[in-house]
C-alpha cells in the first residue's frame, strides 16, 4: 500500500505563486511515475504534470512554462511549483501514483486564484 498526503494549496492573487508538496509513505519502491491531476468545479480530473522515475517530465499544454514538476527522492516527495497563476488554474489539485497495476491518490489540497 502507498500513502499520499499533498499540502501547500491556499488563495493567491493571480500572478502569484504556490508550491505544491505530496510526500508518499509506504510502498514507495514500486512507483513508477507521479503525477499531479486538478479538478476544477463542473469539470473533468485532468492530468497536469507527470515525473517519472528517471526524472522525464511532461506538461498539459495550458501549464507550459509555468508550472515546474520535481521530486526530492530523499523525502520521498514530489512538489509542483506554480507560477503565474491564472484564474483558470482554480481547482482541487491531487497527487497521484503508479506503481504497477496500480493508482494511489491523495486526498487533494485546494488552490483558488483570485483576479
Amino acid at each position: 500500500q502507498l500513502q499520499l498526503v499533498e499540502s501547500g494549496g491556499g488563495l493567491v492573487q493571480a500572478g502569484g505563486s504556490l508550491r505544491l508538496s505530496c510526500a508518499a509513505s509506504g510502498s514507495i519502491f514500486s512507483i513508477n511515475v507521479m503525477d499531479w491531476y486538478r479538478q476544477a468545479p463542473g469539470k473533468q480530473r485532468e492530468l497536469v504534470a507527470a515525473i517519472t522515475a528517471t526524472d522525464s517530465t511532461a506538461y498539459a499544454d495550458s501549464v507550459k512554462g509555468r508550472f515546474t514538476i520535481s521530486r526530492d527522492n530523499a523525502k520521498n516527495t514530489v512538489y509542483l511549483q506554480m507560477n503565474s497563476l491564472k484564474p483558470e488554474d482554480t481547482a482541487v489539485y491531487y497527487c497521484n501514483a503508479l506503481g504497477g497495476a496500480n493508482s494511489y491518490w491523495g486526498q487533494g489540497t485546494q488552490v483558488t486564484v483570485s483576479s
